[in-house]
């Protein structure tokens, strides 16, 4: 749980910091992406953050709060030297240029295997794990021949539709992003694959090395696949997924989406109907993934309807609206995360009574429930309900 992050317009790391104390910030209690980036813009360098941090702590109402302990940072650092991963901050030339560009972005990300890679043009592919045998035939194709093209192909290691898009991709290049740490295997049925993509390609992970993967990391990891990406593809999806939340990452990073169609009677089909019926564009084949990138409007994006998504969308496509900076301190998102939380049950509420409720511009409050989803404290269900996790 973070020290409760904003959205808000993301400082160019210009000055490359020792990776130790970067990483000593970013594994402090309380301590995640967002709340990482707003400490560096308020102190300056991650070392008077550091110093500030237990300060920033007490105001928030936390007491006898202590950073991470360096003997941990030299753990985590000495496991990624033996595993042979390499740790790349913002400031290092190896670090993916679009994914710099979220709010959200890792500060610090481990990589392991061809480093190069990170300099092609990407694309997400993502689908449902209990794929049908014409979705994975249909990833596994369209992944080779974006590749062959010259792109690198970027999933999430999942049974179905992602292994099949890092499996055709294995010979062009392919990026697996791990909920868990680099060295944790999850589906272990998807070891094989791993360990080819080690070879040809890059896994990657914002997790210390022996994390195994909880719920609230696949959000996490989620937004990293799209984020990598200048368009995230969805092959096979339910109206209820996490790959159709991986398209609303999306749409919120102002990336395409661009799904396949399925028959209206399979289940599997749905999430990718809901998202053509909203304007997403229709995947044949690589041909029509070149046109939709080559012809669509860079400012003009689709967003879901379906249950699933984070925002009531229209029928037609919308504008995504720039990131507005903040300025409020972390006391006071602390406090506006807390209250949050405090008026929410697994029993749903309206999400516009909460806003009547709550003494926040709705901005603030929907930038912060965005944030809660994302870390896996609360649900968005169907009506405009949220509930807790």
């Amino acid at each position: 749980m973070d020290f409760i992050p904003s959205h808000h317009p993301l400082t160019p790391p210009h000055v490359a910091e020792d990776k130790a104390v970067l990483l000593r910030l970013l594994r402090s209690r309380r301590v995640g992406p967002t709340t990482f980036h707003k400490l560096i813009a308020e102190h300056g360098t991650a070392a008077a953050a550091l110093d500030a941090l237990p300060h920033v702590a007490r105001n928030a109402g936390v007491s006898n709060y202590q950073i991470c302990p360096e003997g941990v940072v030299a753990a985590e650092l000495a496991a990624g030297r033996a595993f042979g991963a390499t740790l790349v901050a913002q400031s290092d030339a190896a670090y993916p240029a679009l994914l710099s560009a979220l709010s959200d972005a890792p500060p610090l990300i481990w990589m392991k295997g061809d480093l190069s890679l990170v300099e092609r043009p990407m694309l997400s592919i993502v689908g449902a794990r209990n794929a049908s045998s014409l979705g994975v035939r249909f990833a596994r194709t369209l992944a080779a021949d974006l590749g062959r093209e010259g792109f690198g192909i970027v999933s999430g290691l999942a049974r179905g539709i992602d292994a099949a898009a890092h499996e055709g991709a294995l010979e062009t290049g392919t990026i697996a992003i791990l909920a868990g740490g680099l060295d944790t295997i999850y589906p272990k049925e998807n070891t094989d694959i791993y360990h080819r993509i080690c070879e040809t390609g890059i896994v990657m992970s914002e997790q210390p090395l022996g994390m195994k993967p909880f719920a609230r990391h696949f959000p996490m990891r989620n937004r990293i696949v799209s984020g990598l990406s200048s368009a995230t593809i969805v092959v096979e999806a339910a109206a209820r997924s996490g790959s159709l939340l991986t398209a609303g990452n999306a749409l919120d990073q102002g990336r395409d989406v661009m799904a396949v169609p399925g028959h209206p009677f399979d289940a599997r089909a749905s999430g990718c109907n809901i998202l053509l019926r909203d304007g997403a564009a229709l995947i044949r084949s690589a041909r029509d993934v070149l046109d939709a990138l080559a012809s669509a409007p860079p400012a003009k994006r689709v967003r879901p309807t379906s249950p699933a998504s984070r925002h009531i969308a229209t029928a037609s496509p919308v504008k995504i609206p720039p990131v507005r900076e903040q300025t409020r301190s972390l006391s006071e998102h602390s406090a506006l995360h807390t209250e949050i939380l405090a008026r929410l049950s697994t029993t749903a509420l309206p999400e516009d009574a909460l806003m009547r409720d709550l003494d926040a511009p709705k901005d603030l409050i929907s930038a912060e429930l965005l944030n809660l989803e994302l870390s896996g404290r609360i649900a968005r269900k169907s009506g405009g309900l949220l509930s807790l996790i």
